[in-house]
């Protein structure tokens, strides 16, 4: 979405990390940080405090001797967290492999943290983590706090460079030859310890750490070259019309050209259909990820999993081919968890959806021909047109939004979760106008045979609609707000057409 960004993947320390580790660097992250169990908000379960996850020391090493040996340390920057107290801890852990370096609890009792754990609560009684006015009143720390402490553990991390005989943290990194195990006769238990394998690692000649400023991808992206195409549209708000050949391996294809319009165009966007491309074959996952306001993604083909995922505007159409000898209510087109989160814009299926269709959708509108199970799953606003049969499950934790069903078997009620959620049949006359504008949008941008024969055959067709909304929804006016703040959109886009 945003190539300027440098990436940071978070792992806890634990065995097997290393393995981990290399496949975030092999993904294309800029920063790998590994993070030790001695942290963790004063919140935690102390169950949690005293017994989850391993130190960072051996998480971090093992991390290192991997990335290492598979020669991808030189792409990555590797950091480290999890109760770091001293400028001896800092040194540590530049030898184990890290160079950056977490603090938080103890910033925290820097400033006057007495270690309640009442975060959670909002009783903190020095009101760092607590919005009540009293509390905050007793707020003891000030900015100089935290900078004396960090200067004292700047200046023993120079110390112990100085009497090493380096001059700076770069000439460490990865230096795992510069630690030994201590010898501690008096502890039995730690003298069972082997821990020569975390300081005794060989190289080879292959760096031991960061060696570049990012970690980007070296091939271009088929978003890469619709950039380019489109420059019209971007520099100068030209409409265009684009269309390129697709196959399952352009995964989040539109996203990273939404993120150049949200850069240069910021909440605005450009206007609707500003860049339309077209595309053929099979998309790979998350098709259409956070489009944004100006683009519209014409598929004729099939796509993955995460159709739509985090949408905040345009418009993506998907339908079969033009020689599919099926029907297309009867066959799948797009996979699972499609418009997962997606707040705004509009999805336009001329076949059935998977599983968890509408997840966490929280504003955007959508016509299918079918779904799975869980559809509308946690839906919190928008508006679900299935022009076709529901699996179970449908609209558990549904508390906001409308969804248009239609029932030609009879058998939605019993595949309904009822918790929070209830249906009637279609009636109002601004209910008819929703749903029959969706459909002819769905019509216009996929040519779907099932829209068509729908709108065409409507008195016979309408009696069938469900209409699920909440139940304060369906009790009180609620129906009729809800509503309204989607008609307006619904005729703009029927405009556009």
């Amino acid at each position: 979405m945003n190539p300027r960004a440098k990436i940071c993947v978070k792992l806890v320390a634990e065995e097997g990390v290393g393995t981990i580790a290399a496949g975030v660097a092999k993904g294309y992250a800029d920063v790998i940080l590994i993070s030790g169990h001695d942290g963790g908000t004063g919140a935690s379960p102390l169950s949690s405090i005293k017994y989850a996850g391993l130190p960072w020391e051996l998480g971090l090493a093992e991390t290192q001797q991997v990335l290492v040996m598979n020669d991808l340390r030189s792409r990555v920057v590797v950091r480290t967290d999890g109760g770091f107290h001293t400028g001896r801890d800092v040194v540590v852990a530049a030898m184990l492999g890290a160079e950056e370096y977490g603090f938080g609890t103890i910033a925290l009792i820097a400033i006057g943290c007495q270690m309640a754990r009442q975060c959670h609560l909002n009783t903190c009684p020095v009101g760092i983590a607590s919005q009540r006015e009293d509390l905050r009143a007793k707020f003891p720390g000030a900015p100089d706090d935290v900078v004396t402490y960090f200067s004292h553990v700047a200046q023993e991390a120079r110390e112990i460079l100085a009497g090493l005989g380096y001059r700076t943290f770069d000439e460490i990194v990865g230096r795992m030859d510069l630690l030994r195990q201590a010898d501690r006769p008096q502890k039995p238990r730690a003298q069972k310890l082997d821990l020569s394998a975390m300081v005794t690692f060989d190289p080879d000649g292959r760096p031991i750490r960061c060696m570049q400023e990012r970690n980007d991808r070296p091939e271009r992206t088929l978003d890469d070259h619709i950039i380019e195409d489109a420059r019209a549209a971007l520099d100068d708000g030209a409409p265009v019309k684009l269309c390129y050949e697709v196959r399952n391996t352009n995964r989040t294809v539109g996203t990273k050209t939404s993120g150049e319009i949200a850069y240069r165009y910021h909440t605005e966007g450009l206007p609707e259909g500003t860049i339309e491309v077209n595309l053929t074959g099979s998309a790979g996952q998350s098709l259409g990820a956070f489009l944004y306001r100006g683009m519209r993604v014409i598929l004729r083909g099939e796509a993955n999993d995460y159709v739509g995922k985090g949408m905040t505007g345009g418009e993506l159409a998907l339908m079969p081919p033009e020689s599919a000898p099926f029907e297309s209510h009867q066959n799948v087109i797009i996979g699972n968890t499609c418009l997962y989160g997606a707040t705004g814009g509009m999805l336009f299926a001329a076949g059935r959806a998977g599983e968890r269709f509408g997840v966490r959708n929280s504003g955007a509108k959508a016509v299918v021909e079918g779904v799975g199970d869980h559809g509308c799953e946690y839906m919190t606003e928008g508006v679900v047109v299935i022009l076709g049969e529901t699996g179970r499950n449908f609209g558990a934790g549904m508390s906001n939004g409308i969804a248009y069903v239609l029932d030609e078997k009879g058998d939605f009620p019993s595949k309904l979760n009822p918790e929070l959620i209830a249906i009637k049949r279609v009636n109002g006359a601004q209910d008819v106008e929703i749903l029959t504008g969706l459909i002819q949008r769905h019509v216009q941008l996929t040519g779907s045979r099932r829209g068509q024969e729908i709108l065409k055959n409507w008195e016979r067709y309408q009696p069938l609609f469900w209409k699920v909304a909440p139940h304060t929804a369906m009790t009180e006016e609620g129906p009729q707000t809800i509503i309204n703040r989607h008609i307006e959109s619904v005729r703009a886009a029927l405009a556009m057409g």
